[in-house]
């Protein structure tokens, strides 16, 4: 069976599922998207009912009834995404793909293992689409520029954490020396994971030093805690500003991006770059 395309043309009704349910243009495809959205809120707040013991004895037959119809419902959708994508590996591996998935086979694991339908909440990901429903799909480059800010400066992050990491552990290693087991600092883990708690600005204060020497050491490690937590925002917006300065003329060789400003030659082959 075929349908009319507004050219004329004719349109099949595999073409016709495909764009209601991948494209958000139409006017159909913007209904199917925003009760799909409605479908998703709908479930996730089922689930978290579910979890309250008062509301779930009352209304147990009512959710579960309301949780499966939901899963019903994803689940065709689902295979109709695969039957209607010419590239049908590409969409069940890719990131949107497998969130899909996992937002159907919690209930269908239920089955089998008792609990798991919990992990429901994870089709709280599948909002994920209203940025393509409300046009918002703009601010993911913005996204993609702190991830790559991130990528970049991962080397001198670990760095970082490795470094709060031996400090969290020699200040806790002499934590444990002054304070001792009889002001519950019961052995060197439990004491470097003070440690690390106040140098990190949590402080639980489930374990406190009572002794002079401990506050003062206490005293030193919050310090140094503040003095600490401004290094990875200045490593995160150096690389930002250093992003900032690139820009996307590509290579005439290789078409690579991301060149700077100023360069005059691609830094992927070395084939000279186009003037501004």
């Amino acid at each position: 069976m075929t349908e009319t395309k507004r050219d004329g043309a004719p349109q099949t009704r595999k073409a016709l599922i495909h764009q209601v349910i991948f494209e958000a243009d139409t006017r159909a495809g913007k209904w199917f998207d925003v009760l799909l959205l409605l479908a998703i809120l709908t479930s996730v707040l089922t689930v978290s009912l579910e979890t309250l013991e008062a509301i779930d004895r009352e209304y147990h037959r009512l959710l579960k009834t309301i949780e499966w119809g939901i899963t019903l419902l994803f689940t065709v959708e689902y295979i109709l995404r695969l039957y209607t994508t010419k590239r049908t590996k590409e969409y069940a591996f890719s990131f949107y793909g497998v969130v899909d998935l996992l937002a159907i086979l919690p209930s269908y694991l239920s089955l089998v293992v008792a609990g798991t339908q919990s992990l429901l909440v994870v089709r709280a990901l599948r909002l994920l689409r209203m940025f393509r429903v409300l046009k918002l799909s703009r601010y993911v480059s913005e996204a993609n520029v702190l991830g790559l800010a991130l990528l970049q400066a991962r080397t001198r992050i670990i760095v970082f954490l490795f470094t709060l990491s031996v400090l969290g552990i020699i200040s806790g290693a002499f934590m444990y020396l002054i304070e001792g087991p009889t002001h519950g600092f019961t052995s060197i883990p439990q004491s470097v994971y003070w440690s690390l708690t106040t140098i990190t600005g949590t402080g639980y204060g489930d374990t406190v030093p009572i002794t002079p020497g401990g506050k003062i050491l206490a005293v030193f490690i919050m310090v140094l805690g503040y003095s600490l937590i401004i290094v990875p925002t200045g490593i995160l917006s150096s690389e930002l500003i250093r992003i900032g300065d690139l820009n996307t003329r590509a290579c005439p060789s290789c078409s690579k991006e991301g060149h700077d400003s100023n360069a005059a030659y691609c830094k992927h082959c070395g084939e000279g770059l186009n003037p501004h």
